[in-house]
């Protein structure tokens, strides 16, 4: 395994209680960084944080004031945010978008898209105060390639994939990257809120036959995160098995 060196480094990971947000908060404290979990589970989040020696702050993605409070905080408490992954989102219910629930469309976008324009916006500043930062936004195949019965899923993951390009473009004067993973189905939690025959579906897509582990996901991440990557920016790296085809 690769070692990067985030000491004195304030790492921000939503949704960081647990999954790829766990792994990744993990890989960042045990190469120094400082790290906040920010995740809505409050209880699980404190859990890891001890578990890593991190610290956790209850956060709702979805209140805009809420998360301005919190990055003030975090920066209050660890110093200046240097680096951000937004790994909070949900997969929602399946079904076919005419006979889709309004609502449900609705808190889809609104955790995945808007939760994580709320991130960005909260902390871009202190990124921009000190001149350095890494962002890594947790999109999604489905954002690439658009999944049948997951409409509001792969929707929401499309506007993630094209957020991260315009703050790439917006930043890229500064020393800071904005990037993007595009991750097929993982081994965690979120396969509980899913039909088995939708599981199979996505298994049957990934030439690998196996899905994503977490820890193969923050490596990728890590480097993301890392100041080797002094140019990459606005970009979406694939971690999908080999299902995506551009």
């Amino acid at each position: 395994m690769n070692q990067y060196d985030f000491s004195g480094r304030v790492a921000v990971v939503t949704g960081g209680a647990q999954g790829i947000g766990l792994a990744v908060a993990q890989r960042f404290a045990a190469a120094g960084a400082r790290v906040a979990i920010w995740d809505r589970d409050e209880d699980l989040a404190r859990d890891s944080a001890a578990r890593i020696g991190g610290t956790a702050y209850a956060a709702d993605v979805t209140d805009t004031d809420g998360i301005a409070t919190v990055a003030a905080r975090t920066a209050q408490d660890l110093g200046p945010v240097a680096l951000l992954v937004t790994s909070a989102g949900i997969a929602g219910s399946n079904g076919k978008v005419m006979d889709y629930d309004p609502a449900e469309w609705r808190r889809i976008i609104d955790i995945n898209l808007t939760g994580t324009f709320n991130c960005c916006r909260a902390v871009l500043p202190q990124m921009v105060a000190a001149n350095y930062g890494r962002i890594v936004t947790i999109a999604s195949i489905a954002g690439k390639e658009g999944n049948p019965n997951a409409g509001a899923y792969s929707a929401s993951k499309g506007g993630v994939i094209a957020l991260t390009k315009s703050l790439g473009k917006e930043h890229a004067g500064q020393n800071i990257a904005v990037n993007c993973v595009t991750p097929a189905t993982a081994k965690t939690r979120i396969l509980d809120q899913l039909k088995p025959e939708f599981i199979d579906y996505m298994l049957s897509r990934i030439p690998r036959a196996r899905f994503l582990e977490v820890e193969e996901a923050a490596s990728m991440i890590a480097w993301l995160c890392s100041e080797e990557n002094s140019f990459t920016t606005g970009a979406v790296f694939d971690l999908s098995g080999g299902r995506a085809t551009y």
